[in-house]
């Protein structure tokens, strides 16, 4: 019996890593001649970093960049399995996580270090991208990576504008002269299952401000900026990008890229490209996929919903291993033969992550004993 095993993480308490190694025990301790292939998955988020270095045995490259808070730090990108694309995560250079709770302020926040690691990888040789949006701390629109880049953006005393959120407002002359030639010779890939615009409503101050520690105002100021900053890169460009969808992403990280000729992709399709994810659903008998917490939200673009739909799309049973089940999760029931929590009896959320683990493997055991009793008769 072949059983492809496709999880995201269970975001706070384990990796897409940690959950395929769980569940594959599982497996391989109920079933005597059971062949598990582990191939952990990331919607554009936290992890896509670990998981393509993990499902091609690529290789992390450590550097020093600036961080969000605009100091040094030590940093990674990874090369692919097959030694062709740079895999750069913005949770490990600029994320949420890096910055103290008390110091989250994404006013003063910068994306300079994305565009530090860029160039590191353009210098090694590396011509293909992927890129990470999730889990950002910054709402600079791209702006301090693309003055790593080579852009210049001054105010209107001459003076080049410090690469955070706060200048945005700030910007009277843009200049792309400078910017890296090499950029032209480059496919930059953004993964990211966000489709927001840059500003508005909709956009990256007012959606995802309040997470990354804006106050009100902060948020207003932020939109502001980013439609100035927007309105001055694109009259200097000649072309339209801020209503793109997903050009929101990451604070507008996304304007940002698509404005050096990145595109957006699905982050749960390119991954599952990379790792060949369609070949193993060939193969497979049974694929069990899952994350943190599935509920209505999980049909778009979460990775279980993506897994889901290939699996159907090959008749193949798709089997979910969520930490916990939410509202309207029969909306899912056209995707997996069944869906399962790990909870098992009445417990806190902290209580279930302090146990997740166990929790995780007594469900695949019982879920492995099941298939196996069925599979016998």
């Amino acid at each position: 019996m072949n059983v492809l095993i496709a999880p995201d993480s269970y975001k706070g308490s384990l990796s897409a890593i940690d959950v395929s190694l769980i569940i594959k025990k599982a497996f391989t301790n109920v079933f005597e001649d059971v062949h598990c292939v582990t191939a952990p998955m990331a919607d554009g988020g936290e992890g896509i970093l670990d998981t393509l270095l993990f499902s091609t045995s690529g290789q992390e490259i450590h550097l020093e960049a600036t961080g969000p808070l605009g100091d040094k730090i030590s940093t990674s990108y990874g090369i692919s399995g097959d030694g062709e694309t740079a895999i750069i995560e913005m949770a490990k250079v600029a994320g949420l996580p890096m910055i103290p709770k008390d110091q989250q302020n994404p006013l003063m926040t910068t994306t300079y270090g994305i565009g530090e690691v860029l160039l590191h990888a353009m210098k090694k040789g590396y011509r293909k991208f992927i890129i990470g949006l999730g889990g950002s701390a910054t709402n600079d629109g791209g702006l301090g990576m693309l003055q790593a880049l080579g852009a210049r953006f001054t105010d209107r005393n001459g003076g080049s504008v410090q690469p955070i959120g706060a200048s945005l407002a700030h910007i009277h002359e843009v200049d792309f002269s400078g910017i890296s030639p090499t950029l032209q010779e480059c496919e930059i890939k953004i993964a990211s299952d966000v489709e927001n615009p840059l500003c508005g409503q909709e956009g990256a101050s007012h959606v995802f401000g309040p997470q990354k520690g804006a106050t009100p105002e902060q948020i207003e100021q932020l939109d502001q900026g980013l439609a100035h900053f927007a309105s001055k890169v694109e009259k200097h460009l000649g072309q339209s990008y801020q209503r793109t969808p997903g050009a929101g992403a990451a604070g507008g990280l996304g304007f940002g890229l698509l404005v050096i000729g990145a595109q957006l992709y699905s982050g749960a399709k390119l991954v599952a490209d990379q790792i060949q994810l369609e070949n193993n659903i060939e193969k497979a008998d049974l694929i069990i996929t899952g994350e943190g917490q599935s509920d209505f939200q999980t049909r778009y673009g979460k990775v279980p919903s993506y897994v889901g739909k290939r699996a159907k799309e090959h008749c193949k049973p798709c089997l979910l291993i969520a930490g916990s089940l939410g509202e309207g999760i029969d909306q899912l029931d056209d995707l997996f033969v069944s869906y399962h929590s790990i909870m098992n009896k009445p417990m806190s959320l902290e209580e279930a992550m302090e146990n997740v683990e166990n929790l995780l493997y007594e469900t695949a055991v019982n879920i492995a004993k099941l298939v196996k009793a069925f599979k016998t008769n």
